[in-house]
């Protein structure tokens, strides 16, 4: 790791005598490829790398670091069960077009010390400033209800997360921050942003990009399941049913 922060050093460097004023932000990824395999339980991103002032405009002013991981967005739509006479069934209904399939924000203080509740909307730094993009028109305390539902079910399924001490600064330059992918994470694209920020104002900012994949006997059923969706079903069911008689069979004997 230690070599990549100093390439993105040396990077630094580059822009900054090429006439760079802005602070500039270089992040990078311990991981830009996650293999998705048999038995995977997980793994663990660490999200480095460094804020650099060429130009002066932090004059000696300390900063903050927020990193905000993204998974593929996903349409959704949540439906709520209500008991009627003893019995649960689906009452309240809403769609949403965009909800990311992960979510994590780590930050090196809480959210709400390091910028106000409108700049943490603008690029979504938290989970209380999610942009779900729902469809058609719903009411905004049942839109919010909806939206604190699928938080809080996607919490406990370890898919969204808050740490608002996960990011540490050494130097006011270089920052780390380490973020766990459960062993539930849907493959695709993830996105990594890292905002730099002073006085509630975000002064540099960076993306890294995480591709999760499968790989193996995984990723050869995922591809059949996915270019021949029926025949994929079929032989599931006739499979099932084969496992279903062989199982009669045997117990039969015994």
């Amino acid at each position: 790791m230690s070599a990549l922060v100093r390439c993105a050093l040396a990077l630094v460097a580059v822009l900054a005598l090429a006439g760079a004023r802005d602070p500039i932000l270089v992040p990078e990824v311990s991981q830009h490829e996650v293999q998705v395999r048999q038995g995977f339980v997980g793994t663990q991103l660490i999200l480095f790398g460094a804020v650099v002032d060429p130009g002066g405009v932090r004059a000696g002013r300390t900063f903050d670091v927020v990193v905000v991981l993204k998974g593929p967005t996903e349409p959704i739509r949540l439906r709520e069960k209500q008991k009627i006479l003893g019995i649960w069934i689906n009452h309240a209904s809403t769609s949403f077009r965009s909800a990311p399939s992960f979510f994590a924000v780590a930050s090196s203080r809480p959210i709400d010390q390091i910028v106000d509740p409108r700049t943490a909307a603008i690029y979504e730094l938290g989970l209380d400033y999610l942009q779900l993009s729902p469809t058609g028109s719903i009411d905004p305390e049942k839109q919010a209800h909806f939206t604190q539902g699928l938080v809080e079910m996607r919490k406990r399924a370890g898919l969204y997360k808050e740490d608002p001490k996960g990011v540490t600064i050494n130097g006011q330059v270089l920052y780390q921050a380490r973020i766990s992918l459960p062993s539930n994470v849907q493959t695709g694209r993830y996105t990594a942003e890292t905002f730099a920020i002073t006085h509630g104002r975000v002064i540099a900012s960076g993306t890294a990009e995480i591709e999760v994949r499968k790989e193996g006997f995984e990723r050869l059923v995922a591809d059949y399941a996915d270019e021949d969706s029926f025949f994929y079903g079929l032989f599931a069911v006739v499979l099932s049913l084969s496992m279903g008689w062989l199982a009669h069979r045997i117990f039969a004997f015994i």
